[in-house]
């Protein structure tokens, strides 16, 4: 910090002491002032004179005001002007009481808005200046009389001009607190939404490769004694069902890394392409799945295709769990018009937990489902079958806005 930047604080901390300091100041200044005569015995020429003990007391009482200016600024304008009119009266030849006044003006103009310093600015230049012309012992035209309207019309310009700048440095500040507490909420949000985007990847991965383990592990526990044969296939799925939730959780984990580093996946992330891959693993499972697909040539935007494939891939798991081992399921992907349709349906078989009561404690896998929806401004629906069961339905678009009405727009146009 700079000498001079420093010395700016410590007179900031300290209001009361540079009044003060003012008030002194001024004084020295009228009591310079008032030893000079303008008015010699020969016409106009400088000369000095000795003020006479009101002249002192009133200039003494205008600068022990002029301590208060921040405290009381209109009192202090009203008693300076007072001593003023006077000493504008009584004075022969006139002491400089009125640079009280002028200071006094000035904090007022400062210190309040531009109707205020409009209204106190005109009162106080008519008063002083009418009872100098008016009531002096100098003419009317007299110079001392048109030096009171010029310095209190000055006293009121230069007070509005730093109002003025004051109000533009504080506007700035406040936009540029505005704008970094923006900038701090708009990081947050976005902290927060990737948050949520990899806590939901890694829910879908880990529920449903650690679902199938857990199926494939029980199936080995249940004949490992009378069919090791079936024993050792079901931990085969258990071992490739853990390496691909490896596999995965480490492509998730690796977006976290920066951009240059050369062991971040390259692999793109699944989408509708595997869906016959993820549909094998429940199979191997135990769960069967049939699958109608009407969207063969459809090019989905990353986002939708990943979020339909996770939307499947949850719906499937979920079966596996509440649906029981006899369930069977339903997967639809059909492309209607601008989006595309994915439908999960199961049967609910009897003999396992009901497919839309929630699972012991709670899940999170609806709620990630919908906002992976929300996410691509689609839509989704869930809940219980008619007759036992459940349905999970999305409507993905396929396009975004912009593509789609640009489209339109085309479709509208005459043809040349």
């Amino acid at each position: 910090m700079s000498t001079l930047a420093r010395a700016r604080c410590t007179i900031g901390a300290h209001p009361c002491a540079l009044d003060a300091a003012l008030a002194a100041a001024v004084l020295l200044c009228m009591v310079a002032g008032s030893f000079v005569d303008p008015h010699g015995p020969e016409g106009i020429s400088w000369g000095l004179r000795t003020p006479d003990v009101l002249s002192l007391t009133l200039m003494t009482a205008g600068a022990a005001a002029l301590a208060f200016r921040r405290r009381r600024p209109l009192t202090v304008l009203v008693v300076t002007g007072c001593v003023s009119v006077v000493e504008s009266v009584t004075g022969d030849p006139r002491a400089p009481v009125v640079m009280s006044a002028v200071i006094a003006l000035y904090t007022v103009a400062a210190s309040t808005d531009r109707p205020t310093t409009w209204r106190v600015g005109l009162l106080t230049m008519t008063v002083l200046t009418g009872a100098a012309m008016l009531a002096g012992p100098l003419p009317w035209y007299a110079q001392e009389n048109l030096a009171v309207f010029a310095w209190t019309g000055i006293g009121a310009t230069a007070g509005d001009a730093v109002r003025s700048r004051r109000a533009f440095v504080q506007a700035i500040r406040d936009r540029a607190e505005k704008a970094e507490r923006t900038r701090e909420e708009e990081a947050r949000r976005r902290v927060a939404e990737e948050r949520l985007r990899i806590a939901r990847d890694l829910h879908d991965v880990v529920a449903h490769h650690i679902a199938l383990v857990n199926v494939q592990a029980g199936v080995a526990s249940h004949v490992m004694d009378k069919r090791p044969d079936q024993a050792k296939e079901a931990l085969a799925h258990v071992r490739e069902a853990s390496r691909s939730a490896l596999d995965e959780l480490r492509a998730t984990v690796g977006l976290l890394r920066q951009s240059g580093d050369p062991e971040a996946p390259t692999e793109p992330a699944p989408g509708l392409a595997r869906l016959d891959e993820l549909v094998g693993t429940f199979h191997h499972a135990g769960l069967r799945v049939e699958v109608a697909r009407t969207d063969q040539g459809t090019e989905l935007p990353a986002a939708v295709d990943l979020a339909a494939y996770r939307i499947i891939q949850e719906a499937l798991t979920n079966v596996q769990k509440h649906a029981g081992r006899q369930a069977k399921a339903e997967v639809s992907v059909v492309r209607v018009g601008p989006n595309i349709e994915v439908t999960v349906l199961d049967d609910g078989t009897p003999g396992g937990e009901a497919a839309d009561t929630p699972a012991e404690g709670g899940g999170h896998g609806l709620l990630g489902m919908r906002e992976r929806v929300t996410a691509v401004r689609g839509t989704l629906t869930t809940g219980p079958r008619y007759g036992g069961g459940f349905r999970v339905h999305a409507i993905l678009p396929v396009r975004n806005r912009t593509e789609a009405t640009a489209e339109a727009a085309a479709a509208t146009k005459d043809p040349v």
